[in-house]
């Protein structure tokens, strides 16, 4: 394939090729560092130039070089790893003519090895003496400019390893990401759930409401769906005797990408045997305020525009009370088919054929006039059973189910139920599911018989709850777009 190389892309082949003329390899060799930059800047801050010099601290760190001042006999120039940066000086007296030679052709961007001694400027800014220089790898490309960096967003998650050497919060985000599922692995662990593992393949679409990524099987010349949701083999778990699992895994969702949507995401699912509604809220309450605590030491946050206090009891009320709050109908009384229909149309709301039943008309007002407004952490409540074929139903009214979801900053940010065990009722759900899809629902579950044949050997009563992951990363390093918090978001193609 033929290339077209600027002007610095091609000086800096040059050097490489010169390098090679030395003996060198451009692209380095193992080096064994023994300190981190950010760290050791940290770790010293606070000590004396004098202090520093009797205790002869020698390092050997490795990083990419950020920036250069050369000058004559000595230079001073920044080099960059995970933890952070920390300033280079290096001196012809030092190291030599010829290592000093080498540095002074290095760019900005390459990767180099420095071993030497701790030592503090006269301006009191933590720096390395350089008594050993070492190339590591030579940068064919050139940085984006210092001040500027990637200034075009979708460059920037398009070429997401540009992105985290020169965007410290890109890098923030990643590191942050790791720690918050740490915790949350270790809060599970801590409450006795065991972490498992489930198909990603399936042939059937099971499990939530959505539109599937569907594959080919060769071998077996099958159909197959990428997983929408963990759920029904969870569950399946929980007839086999384990009674508290979840799973952290990536599932894929055939729909459009906005900021809070990405078609591959990861979720939590967590399914407790013998609890219910309430033991979900109590786990997800004291979750939230663990990741808080533990990972940012701090219980409010601004996201969204909106300052969010995670401090106190999440606020609880069910979709009915919402839409009555904000529209003055209450849902809960005894409407005619023909009258929700004419409610959707005095309220502009257009409703697909399949949706002109009591609970998509009543999720359609809640999407409409109440979600935005749920901006402080709410568990909303009492859904109805149209929108949630996989849960129980309100034994005081069954147009209704016992299922929550966490808004937190006009977002769902987790969804849990008291968990439908009736093999009987399930049946029946999966079966209108079918009407559904009949009537154009691309997004309607088929009728899983294996599962329902597991439920006829009995589940124990069980609440179960999904969280998104990427969405809780967000919310806690206070992230705009879904693709700030995803390492490598899905793109269109390049034309």
């Amino acid at each position: 394939m033929e290339r077209n190389f600027t002007e610095q892309e091609l000086v800096r082949r040059e050097k490489a090729n010169k390098l090679k003329e030395l003996g060198l390899d451009p692209f380095g060799d193992r080096y064994d560092r023994t300190a981190l930059a950010g760290e050791l800047k940290e770790k010293y801050e606070n000590k004396t130039h004098e202090e520093l010099e009797e205790e002869n601290i020698l390092v050997k760190v490795a990083g990419r070089i950020m920036f250069i001042r050369k000058m004559g006999k000595a230079s001073f120039f920044t080099i960059q790893d995970k933890s952070g940066k920390i300033q280079i000086y290096i001196s012809i007296n030092d190291i030599g003519e010829d290592a000093y030679t080498l540095f002074k052709s290095a760019d900005i961007g390459d990767i180099v090895g420095i071993e030497g001694k701790v030592m503090k400027t006269q301006t009191g800014e933590v720096t390395i003496k350089c008594l050993k220089y070492t190339h590591l790898v030579k940068a064919l490309k050139p940085l984006p400019e210092k001040f500027h960096g990637l200034q075009d967003k979708e460059e920037r998650y398009r070429r997401r390893y540009v992105d985290l050497i020169m965007n410290e919060e890109a890098k923030r985000n990643a590191i942050y990401r790791s720690k918050i599922i740490t915790c949350i692995r270790n809060f599970m662990d801590n409450r006795g759930f065991l972490e498992v593992e489930t198909p990603v393949l399936s042939a059937l679409l099971t499990g939530a409401s959505a539109r599937p990524f569907i594959t080919h099987h060769n071998a077996q010349d099958l159909d197959m769906y990428l997983r929408i949701a963990l759920e029904l083999p969870l569950k399946r778990l929980l007839v086999g005797g384990l009674d508290a699992v979840y799973e952290i895994g990536r599932l894929f969702r055939n729909e459009g990408m906005d900021a809070t949507h990405n078609p591959e995401f990861t979720s939590m699912e967590a399914y407790l045997a013998y609890s219910d509604l309430e033991g979900m809220m109590e786990m997800t309450e004291s979750l939230y305020k663990t990741i808080a605590n533990n990972v940012f030491h701090k219980e409010t946050f601004n996201w969204r525009g909106n300052k969010i206090n995670l401090s106190g009891n999440f606020k609880r009320i069910t979709m009915c009370d919402a839409i009555k709050e904000q529209t003055g109908i209450d849902f809960t009384k005894n409407y005619t088919n023909e009258e929700m229909l004419k409610l959707a149309e005095e309220h502009g709301i257009e409703l697909e054929e399949h949706e002109k039943v009591f609970g998509h008309i009543v999720n359609k007002f809640f999407e409409k006039y109440v979600e935005e407004t749920l901006i402080q952490p709410t568990f909303l409540c009492g859904h109805p059973i149209e929108i949630s074929p996989l849960t129980k139903k309100d034994p005081k009214d069954p147009r209704f189910v016992q299922r929550f979801e966490l808004f937190i900053g006009g977002k769902e940010m987790a969804n849990a139920y008291t968990e439908l065990n009736d093999p009987i009722d399930q049946l029946e759900r999966f079966e209108n599911q079918l009407k559904e899809q009949e009537l154009g629902n691309e997004e309607a579950n088929d009728i899983d018989m294996d599962f329902v044949e597991a439920l006829e050997y009995g589940m124990p009563p069980a609440g179960g709850i999904g969280y998104g992951i990427d969405r809780t990363i967000m919310f806690f390093t206070e992230s705009e777009s879904i693709r700030d918090v995803i390492l490598f978001p899905l793109m269109k193609p390049e034309n």
